[in-house]
Protein backbone atom coordinates (compact mmCIF):
# COMPACT_ATOMS: atom_id res chain seq x y z
CA UNK A 1 0.00 0.00 0.00
CA UNK A 2 1.24 3.48 -0.85
CA UNK A 3 2.66 5.72 1.83
CA UNK A 4 0.13 8.19 3.24
CA UNK A 5 1.17 11.70 2.12
CA UNK A 6 2.26 13.93 4.97
CA UNK A 7 0.37 16.72 3.20
CA UNK A 8 -2.86 14.74 3.63
CA UNK A 9 -2.30 14.37 7.36
CA UNK A 10 -1.70 18.11 7.60
CA UNK A 11 -4.87 18.75 5.57
CA UNK A 12 -6.93 16.66 8.03
CA UNK A 13 -5.81 18.97 10.82
CA UNK A 14 -6.04 22.24 8.91
CA UNK A 15 -9.78 23.02 9.06
CA UNK A 16 -12.46 22.97 11.72
CA UNK A 17 -15.17 21.81 9.30
CA UNK A 18 -14.98 19.22 6.53
CA UNK A 19 -17.35 18.33 3.72
CA UNK A 20 -16.98 14.64 2.88
CA UNK A 21 -18.22 14.18 -0.67
CA UNK A 22 -18.56 11.00 -2.72
CA UNK A 23 -19.84 10.07 -6.14
CA UNK A 24 -23.44 10.15 -7.30
CA UNK A 25 -25.23 6.79 -7.41
CA UNK A 26 -23.37 5.75 -4.25
CA UNK A 27 -22.23 2.22 -3.50
CA UNK A 28 -21.05 0.46 -0.38
CA UNK A 29 -17.47 1.65 -0.72
CA UNK A 30 -18.37 5.32 -1.14
CA UNK A 31 -20.83 5.20 1.76
CA UNK A 32 -18.59 3.09 4.00
CA UNK A 33 -15.48 5.19 3.44
CA UNK A 34 -17.42 8.45 3.88
CA UNK A 35 -19.06 7.39 7.13
CA UNK A 36 -15.82 6.02 8.57
CA UNK A 37 -14.02 9.27 7.75
CA UNK A 38 -16.91 11.16 9.32
CA UNK A 39 -16.53 9.17 12.58
CA UNK A 40 -12.78 9.73 12.54
CA UNK A 41 -12.91 13.48 12.00
CA UNK A 42 -15.63 13.97 14.61
CA UNK A 43 -13.51 12.06 17.12
CA UNK A 44 -10.85 14.72 16.50
CA UNK A 45 -13.25 17.53 17.39
CA UNK A 46 -14.07 18.49 13.80
CA UNK A 47 -17.54 19.21 12.47
CA UNK A 48 -18.52 17.47 9.25
CA UNK A 49 -21.11 17.32 6.49
CA UNK A 50 -21.57 14.15 4.47
CA UNK A 51 -22.52 14.96 0.88
CA UNK A 52 -24.01 12.73 -1.82
CA UNK A 53 -26.38 13.41 -4.69
CA UNK A 54 -27.80 9.89 -4.33
CA UNK A 55 -29.99 8.12 -5.16
CA UNK A 56 -29.65 5.51 -2.39
CA UNK A 57 -31.60 2.82 -4.22
CA UNK A 58 -29.41 -0.23 -3.67
CA UNK A 59 -31.02 -2.58 -1.09
CA UNK A 60 -27.85 -2.70 1.02
CA UNK A 61 -27.92 1.11 1.30
CA UNK A 62 -31.47 1.43 2.56
CA UNK A 63 -31.51 3.56 5.68
CA UNK A 64 -28.29 5.39 4.75
CA UNK A 65 -29.70 8.40 2.93
CA UNK A 66 -30.49 10.40 6.05
CA UNK A 67 -26.77 10.65 6.89
CA UNK A 68 -26.08 12.63 3.72
CA UNK A 69 -26.96 16.10 2.48
CA UNK A 70 -27.84 16.41 -1.21
CA UNK A 71 -26.96 20.09 -1.44
CA UNK A 72 -24.98 22.64 0.54
CA UNK A 73 -25.78 26.31 0.72
CA UNK A 74 -22.48 28.11 0.00
CA UNK A 75 -23.63 31.02 2.17
CA UNK A 76 -23.65 28.69 5.18
CA UNK A 77 -19.98 27.77 4.82
CA UNK A 78 -17.18 29.43 6.71
CA UNK A 79 -13.75 30.01 5.26
CA UNK A 80 -12.50 27.35 7.69
CA UNK A 81 -13.88 24.50 5.53
CA UNK A 82 -12.07 21.79 3.57
CA UNK A 83 -13.43 19.15 1.21
CA UNK A 84 -12.57 15.47 1.04
CA UNK A 85 -13.58 13.75 -2.21
CA UNK A 86 -13.78 10.01 -1.59
CA UNK A 87 -14.03 7.08 -3.99
CA UNK A 88 -14.08 9.15 -7.17
CA UNK A 89 -11.53 10.83 -9.37
CA UNK A 90 -12.66 14.44 -9.16
CA UNK A 91 -15.27 16.86 -7.90
CA UNK A 92 -17.26 16.52 -11.14
CA UNK A 93 -18.17 12.90 -10.27
CA UNK A 94 -19.97 14.24 -7.20
CA UNK A 95 -22.57 15.62 -9.61
CA UNK A 96 -25.01 18.40 -8.80
CA UNK A 97 -24.24 18.04 -5.09
CA UNK A 98 -20.89 19.72 -5.73
CA UNK A 99 -22.45 23.05 -6.64
CA UNK A 100 -21.22 25.75 -4.33
CA UNK A 101 -18.17 23.90 -2.97
CA UNK A 102 -15.86 23.66 -6.00
CA UNK A 103 -13.92 26.73 -4.87
CA UNK A 104 -12.91 25.15 -1.56
CA UNK A 105 -9.58 23.53 -0.78
CA UNK A 106 -9.96 19.81 -1.40
CA UNK A 107 -8.17 16.47 -1.38
CA UNK A 108 -9.01 13.24 -3.24
CA UNK A 109 -8.80 9.79 -1.64
CA UNK A 110 -9.49 7.05 -4.18
CA UNK A 111 -8.45 3.65 -5.53
CA UNK A 112 -9.69 3.78 -9.13
CA UNK A 113 -7.08 3.08 -11.78
CA UNK A 114 -8.39 5.88 -14.00
CA UNK A 115 -7.89 8.55 -11.33
CA UNK A 116 -5.46 11.22 -12.50
CA UNK A 117 -5.42 13.44 -9.40
CA UNK A 118 -1.87 14.54 -8.69
CA UNK A 119 -2.10 16.99 -5.79
CA UNK A 120 0.56 16.53 -3.09
CA UNK A 121 -2.12 15.72 -0.51
CA UNK A 122 -4.15 13.38 -2.77
CA UNK A 123 -4.05 9.73 -1.68
CA UNK A 124 -4.50 7.56 -4.78
CA UNK A 125 -3.66 3.86 -4.81
CA UNK A 126 -5.04 1.85 -7.72
CA UNK A 127 -3.76 -1.37 -6.14
CA UNK A 128 -6.00 -0.94 -3.10
CA UNK A 129 -9.17 -3.07 -3.37
CA UNK A 130 -11.40 -0.32 -1.99
CA UNK A 131 -11.31 3.26 -0.79
CA UNK A 132 -12.21 1.99 2.68
CA UNK A 133 -8.80 0.30 2.84
CA UNK A 134 -7.15 3.69 2.33
CA UNK A 135 -9.35 5.32 4.96
CA UNK A 136 -8.56 2.46 7.33
CA UNK A 137 -4.84 3.06 6.75
CA UNK A 138 -5.25 6.75 7.61
CA UNK A 139 -7.19 6.06 10.81
CA UNK A 140 -4.79 3.34 11.95
CA UNK A 141 -1.81 5.58 11.21
CA UNK A 142 -3.22 8.36 13.36
CA UNK A 143 -5.04 6.41 16.09
CA UNK A 144 -3.35 3.02 16.04
CA UNK A 145 -6.66 1.21 15.55
CA UNK A 146 -10.20 1.84 14.33
CA UNK A 147 -13.26 2.12 16.55
CA UNK A 148 -16.12 -0.38 16.41
CA UNK A 149 -18.29 2.11 14.51
CA UNK A 150 -15.54 2.80 12.00
CA UNK A 151 -14.81 -0.92 11.62
CA UNK A 152 -18.43 -1.65 10.73
CA UNK A 153 -18.44 1.00 7.98
CA UNK A 154 -15.05 -0.03 6.64
CA UNK A 155 -15.80 -3.76 6.42
CA UNK A 156 -19.05 -3.01 4.60
CA UNK A 157 -17.20 -0.99 1.96
CA UNK A 158 -14.37 -3.50 1.61
CA UNK A 159 -16.76 -6.41 1.16
CA UNK A 160 -19.00 -4.67 -1.37
CA UNK A 161 -16.13 -3.56 -3.61
CA UNK A 162 -14.40 -6.94 -3.52
CA UNK A 163 -17.57 -9.01 -4.01
CA UNK A 164 -16.95 -10.34 -0.51
CA UNK A 165 -13.32 -11.03 -1.51
CA UNK A 166 -14.17 -12.91 -4.73
CA UNK A 167 -12.43 -10.30 -6.92
CA UNK A 168 -9.10 -10.36 -5.10
CA UNK A 169 -6.02 -12.06 -6.51
CA UNK A 170 -2.86 -13.32 -4.86
CA UNK A 171 -1.29 -9.84 -4.90
CA UNK A 172 -3.98 -8.41 -2.60
CA UNK A 173 -3.53 -10.50 0.51
CA UNK A 174 -3.26 -7.35 2.62
CA UNK A 175 -7.04 -6.95 2.26
CA UNK A 176 -7.54 -10.02 4.43
CA UNK A 177 -5.25 -8.58 7.10
CA UNK A 178 -7.33 -5.39 6.96
CA UNK A 179 -10.53 -7.40 7.35
CA UNK A 180 -9.07 -9.31 10.28
CA UNK A 181 -8.26 -6.10 12.13
CA UNK A 182 -11.77 -4.79 11.44
CA UNK A 183 -13.31 -7.96 12.89
CA UNK A 184 -11.09 -7.63 15.95
CA UNK A 185 -12.33 -4.05 16.34
CA UNK A 186 -15.96 -5.16 16.36
CA UNK A 187 -17.15 -5.54 12.75
CA UNK A 188 -19.29 -8.64 12.15
CA UNK A 189 -18.46 -10.47 8.88
CA UNK A 190 -21.59 -12.63 9.04
CA UNK A 191 -23.94 -9.68 9.46
CA UNK A 192 -22.07 -7.75 6.80
CA UNK A 193 -22.54 -10.59 4.31
CA UNK A 194 -26.25 -10.81 5.09
CA UNK A 195 -26.62 -7.07 4.67
CA UNK A 196 -24.94 -7.14 1.28
CA UNK A 197 -26.60 -10.23 -0.17
CA UNK A 198 -30.01 -10.21 1.50
CA UNK A 199 -33.15 -8.13 1.11
CA UNK A 200 -33.49 -8.57 -2.65
CA UNK A 201 -36.92 -8.10 -4.15
CA UNK A 202 -38.94 -10.66 -6.11
CA UNK A 203 -38.84 -8.27 -9.05
CA UNK A 204 -35.04 -8.24 -9.04
CA UNK A 205 -35.04 -11.94 -9.92
CA UNK A 206 -37.52 -11.37 -12.73
CA UNK A 207 -35.32 -8.59 -14.11
CA UNK A 208 -32.21 -10.78 -13.95
CA UNK A 209 -34.02 -13.52 -15.87
CA UNK A 210 -34.98 -11.06 -18.61
CA UNK A 211 -31.45 -9.72 -18.98
CA UNK A 212 -30.03 -13.25 -19.05
CA UNK A 213 -32.61 -14.22 -21.65
CA UNK A 214 -31.36 -11.65 -24.18
CA UNK A 215 -27.60 -12.18 -23.80
CA UNK A 216 -25.56 -11.96 -26.97
CA UNK A 217 -22.06 -13.39 -27.36
CA UNK A 218 -19.14 -12.04 -29.38
CA UNK A 219 -15.54 -13.05 -30.02
CA UNK A 220 -16.40 -16.75 -29.81
CA UNK A 221 -18.22 -16.32 -26.52
CA UNK A 222 -15.47 -14.38 -24.75
CA UNK A 223 -17.61 -11.23 -24.61
CA UNK A 224 -21.21 -11.28 -23.39
CA UNK A 225 -23.45 -8.23 -23.79
CA UNK A 226 -27.00 -7.76 -22.57
CA UNK A 227 -29.24 -4.86 -21.65
CA UNK A 228 -32.09 -3.47 -19.60
CA UNK A 229 -34.75 -1.58 -21.54
CA UNK A 230 -36.25 1.79 -20.70
CA UNK A 231 -39.56 0.07 -19.94
CA UNK A 232 -37.82 -2.24 -17.47
CA UNK A 233 -36.03 0.72 -15.88
CA UNK A 234 -39.45 2.29 -15.33
CA UNK A 235 -40.97 -0.99 -14.12
CA UNK A 236 -38.27 -2.12 -11.70
CA UNK A 237 -36.24 1.01 -10.97
CA UNK A 238 -32.83 0.85 -9.33
CA UNK A 239 -34.38 -1.01 -6.41
CA UNK A 240 -34.88 -3.97 -8.72
CA UNK A 241 -31.27 -4.13 -9.84
CA UNK A 242 -28.87 -6.68 -8.44
CA UNK A 243 -25.81 -6.24 -10.61
CA UNK A 244 -23.53 -8.37 -8.45
CA UNK A 245 -25.73 -11.47 -8.80
CA UNK A 246 -26.21 -10.81 -12.51
CA UNK A 247 -22.49 -10.55 -13.19
CA UNK A 248 -21.79 -13.66 -11.11
CA UNK A 249 -24.20 -15.72 -13.19
CA UNK A 250 -22.77 -14.53 -16.50
CA UNK A 251 -19.16 -14.97 -15.37
CA UNK A 252 -19.92 -18.60 -14.56
CA UNK A 253 -20.35 -19.29 -18.30
CA UNK A 254 -17.36 -21.16 -19.69
CA UNK A 255 -15.06 -19.03 -21.82
CA UNK A 256 -16.39 -15.62 -20.77
CA UNK A 257 -13.67 -13.01 -20.35
CA UNK A 258 -15.70 -9.77 -20.33
CA UNK A 259 -19.29 -8.69 -19.69
CA UNK A 260 -21.18 -5.55 -20.67
CA UNK A 261 -24.64 -4.61 -19.40
CA UNK A 262 -26.27 -1.55 -20.98
CA UNK A 263 -29.15 0.14 -19.19
CA UNK A 264 -31.42 2.64 -20.93
CA UNK A 265 -31.92 5.14 -18.11
CA UNK A 266 -33.78 7.74 -20.20
CA UNK A 267 -34.80 8.01 -23.83
CA UNK A 268 -31.47 9.66 -24.62
CA UNK A 269 -29.00 8.30 -22.06
CA UNK A 270 -27.60 4.95 -20.97
CA UNK A 271 -25.39 3.70 -18.19
CA UNK A 272 -23.01 0.85 -18.98
CA UNK A 273 -21.46 -1.62 -16.57
CA UNK A 274 -18.33 -3.63 -17.41
CA UNK A 275 -16.81 -6.67 -15.72
CA UNK A 276 -13.93 -8.94 -16.69
CA UNK A 277 -11.86 -11.83 -15.43
CA UNK A 278 -8.11 -11.35 -15.81
CA UNK A 279 -7.19 -10.96 -19.47
CA UNK A 280 -9.29 -7.95 -20.49
CA UNK A 281 -8.90 -4.43 -19.06
CA UNK A 282 -12.43 -3.02 -19.15
CA UNK A 283 -11.26 0.33 -17.77
CA UNK A 284 -9.60 0.95 -21.14
CA UNK A 285 -12.92 0.51 -22.92
CA UNK A 286 -14.87 2.53 -20.36
CA UNK A 287 -12.39 5.41 -20.42
CA UNK A 288 -12.53 5.52 -24.23
CA UNK A 289 -16.22 6.48 -23.85
CA UNK A 290 -15.62 8.95 -21.02
CA UNK A 291 -16.11 6.52 -18.14
CA UNK A 292 -13.64 4.93 -15.77
CA UNK A 293 -13.01 2.43 -13.02
CA UNK A 294 -10.82 -0.63 -12.56
CA UNK A 295 -9.28 -3.21 -14.82
CA UNK A 296 -11.97 -5.74 -13.86
CA UNK A 297 -14.90 -3.44 -13.03
CA UNK A 298 -15.77 -0.14 -14.70
CA UNK A 299 -18.73 1.95 -15.75
CA UNK A 300 -19.93 5.00 -17.62
CA UNK A 301 -22.91 7.20 -18.37
CA UNK A 302 -23.30 8.13 -22.03
CA UNK A 303 -25.76 9.74 -24.40
CA UNK A 304 -27.42 7.34 -26.81
CA UNK A 305 -29.64 4.29 -27.06
CA UNK A 306 -28.93 0.59 -26.63
CA UNK A 307 -29.20 0.05 -30.38
CA UNK A 308 -26.66 2.79 -31.10
CA UNK A 309 -24.18 1.88 -28.39
CA UNK A 310 -24.09 -1.91 -28.67
CA UNK A 311 -22.07 -2.17 -31.93
CA UNK A 312 -19.72 0.59 -30.78
CA UNK A 313 -19.03 -1.25 -27.54
CA UNK A 314 -18.39 -4.53 -29.34
CA UNK A 315 -15.92 -2.81 -31.66
CA UNK A 316 -14.15 -1.11 -28.73
CA UNK A 317 -13.10 -4.52 -27.42
CA UNK A 318 -11.59 -5.60 -30.76
CA UNK A 319 -7.96 -4.58 -30.06
CA UNK A 320 -7.79 -6.45 -26.77
CA UNK A 321 -9.46 -9.59 -28.07
CA UNK A 322 -7.25 -9.52 -31.17
CA UNK A 323 -4.23 -9.49 -28.88
CA UNK A 324 -5.63 -12.59 -27.18
CA UNK A 325 -6.19 -14.23 -30.58
CA UNK A 326 -9.88 -14.81 -29.76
Amino acid sequence: MKHIPEELLLFLNKYSHYIIASHKEPDGDSVGSSRAMDHFLRSKGKTTTLLSAGPFKRPELHGMEHYFAQRIDPASLSADTGVLVLDCSNIERVGDAAEGITHLDRVVIDHHATNSAEGPADYIDSHAPSTTVLVQAIIEHVNGAVSAEEADCLLFGLCTDTGYFRHLDKSQGEAFHCAGRLAEAGADPKKTYSRITGGKSFGSRILISRILGRMQSYYDGALIISWETLAETAEFGMEGRDSDSLYQLIQSISGVEAIVVIRQETETNCTVGFRSRDKIDVSQVASSFGGGGHRQASGLSIAGTIEELLPRLVEAFAPQFAALDV
